[in-house]
């Protein structure tokens, strides 16, 4: 159900029946950089985008809204170098960075499908694409483009996880989904434990206590907060990213006991 302003009421989303439409109007898909590194682990894979581009285009066809958020740890990784000792700030700035070249990446290879795309970045670099404003990207949703938001939040120290709660929360999204490598959410790594368990649904608490790697805390709080669920799945499977607006059970739903601000 949805309450004023579009939002859920509940932290599950919109779960209802839909009527065999979508049932999110409007979406963040939240794109890892490895995502656009496929199986090479560092760089741009072209093909790899390309298959990205005709997920969103799929559902952009449905009608659905698209904004979509990037990392670029297929480029830069802040962490490790600052754990090699250079300042975290710099670090963080040059991963922002990172993150607008795999922007630009992405916005060709839709733009080649013939769909309307606008990039909108956190640091400004006018030549290359338009700098963040909330009610610009709405309206461009709106006129049916798909908005990247690269550039992270544009400060050091939050993720771009964070970023994609952020957007989500200022352009009044239904849903984040966030696409993985993996279908949903583990009580421990599936690559390495053929044991995994995989959980169908968790709140905002179980991912924030056990530190199940959805997203990081800040992120996590901030989707408690304003009420966003999140849909954690595997992008590499072809359609997933369609079966996911249109409400199957997919993944890992993460929703619920968001704080009461009334």
């Amino acid at each position: 159900m949805i309450g004023a302003g579009g939002k859920p009421e509940e932290g599950w989303g919109a779960m209802g029946d839909t009527g065999g439409g979508p049932r999110y109007k409007r979406v963040v898909l939240k794109l890892s950089g490895e995502a656009l590194a496929g199986s090479r682990g560092f760089g741009i894979d072209l093909d790899v985008v390309n298959h990205i581009a005709a997920e969103i285009r799929e559902i952009h066809e449905l009608g659905v809204q698209v904004a979509v958020v990037v990392g670029g740890g297929n480029i830069w990784r802040g962490v490790q170098a600052q754990k090699a000792g250079m300042d975290r700030a710099t670090a963080d700035y040059m991963g922002m960075l990172a993150t607008i070249i795999n922007a630009m990446s992405l916005q060709d290879s839709l733009e080649k499908l013939g769909v309307d795309t606008r990039v909108q970045t956190a640091i400004e670099m006018r030549e290359i694409a338009e700098p963040y404003i909330r009610r610009r990207a709405i309206r461009h949703l709106e006129k049916g483009r798909v908005v990247i938001f690269a550039g992270g939040t544009g400060n050091p120290y939050f993720s771009t996880d964070t970023a994609a709660a952020l957007r989500a929360a200022e352009i009044e999204a239904e849903v984040i989904l966030m696409a993985k490598r993996v279908d949903g959410v583990y009580d421990s790594d599936p690559l390495s434990n053929p044991s995994a368990k995989r959980f169908a649904r968790l709140t905002y608490r179980d991912v924030i206590n056990q530190g199940l790697g959805v997203m990081d805390s800040t992120a996590a709080s901030l989707c408690m907060d304003n009420g966003i669920p999140i849909v954690v799945f595997n992008l590499t499977k072809k359609g997933n990213v369609k079966r996911a607006v249109l409400g199957e059970e997919i993944g890992t739903q993460v929703g619920g006991e968001q704080h009461d601000r009334r």
